[in-house]
């Protein structure tokens, strides 16, 4: 599913243990195109969410919502799923509240936080040097790259200053602490990639599937 972030609020457990949360508004989801292996040479479901002014669009876009019958949306995009899951959802149907349930193990995909420029200390946290013993203008400085001879260059991947944030992170088997259909809204634990107002996708946890299977295939064994 696809899902605009609200923000961060807090649950209250049985025990009376308080618990993060990060608020998902997910109500919307709409199947907007399937891809068959027949056609497109692999199996995906194209989602589309959050109502978009028709004017913001262009006319090949619009072309695909009008196709599909369905309202112009701000976010789109494909999972990879079965042909047993394109069957479930024809396209124009919208996607129930209750694939999630309290309980579940999702992963989040998002766009982290861009934090422009940095140096090594906030990149990488980098110790830095001394501030006394002489040290004059290298505080935050990264040290030594390289050396002359051997290597004589500098090595792939070393650690400088550069861009921070801004990146596509996706957190793994993220617990789904509430499902409040009626208000269109999924409550996970924890933090997720990005900002207030920023679209996330959730999918069903990779390794709790992979884990699954692994089971199922042990068992028949």
């Amino acid at each position: 599913m696809l899902a605009k972030k609200l923000g961060m609020t807090q649950l209250f457990l049985d025990d009376g243990t308080r618990v993060p949360v990060t608020v998902l508004s997910v109500k919307g989801n709409t199947v907007l195109a399937h891809r068959t292996e027949e056609r497109d040479g692999y199996t995906a479901i194209q989602l589309a969410f959050d109502d978009q002014k028709a004017s913001r669009l262009t006319k090949p876009d619009l072309g695909r919502f009008k196709q599909a019958d369905v309202e112009p949306k701000k976010f789109v995009k494909e999972f990879r799923v079965g042909t047993d899951v394109l069957e479930k959802h024809a396209v124009g149907s919208e996607i129930p509240m209750d694939t999630f349930a309290d309980g579940d193990r999702v992963d989040v995909t998002g766009t982290s936080k861009g934090k422009g420029f940095q140096g090594v200390m906030k990149k990488y946290n980098f110790e830095g040097k001394p501030a006394t013993h002489g040290t004059h203008e290298y505080f935050r400085h990264g040290g030594s790259i390289g050396c002359r001879l051997t290597p004589g260059r500098v090595v792939p991947g070393k650690k400088m200053p550069g861009q921070m944030g801004s990146e596509t992170k996706t957190l793994q088997n993220v617990h789904v602490a509430r499902v409040m259909a009626d208000e269109g809204l999924v409550l996970v634990r924890g933090p997720v990639p990005g900002a207030n107002g920023c679209y996330v996708s959730i999918r069903r946890s990779h390794k709790q599937a992979a884990r699954a299977a692994h089971k199922a295939a042990k068992g028949k064994k």
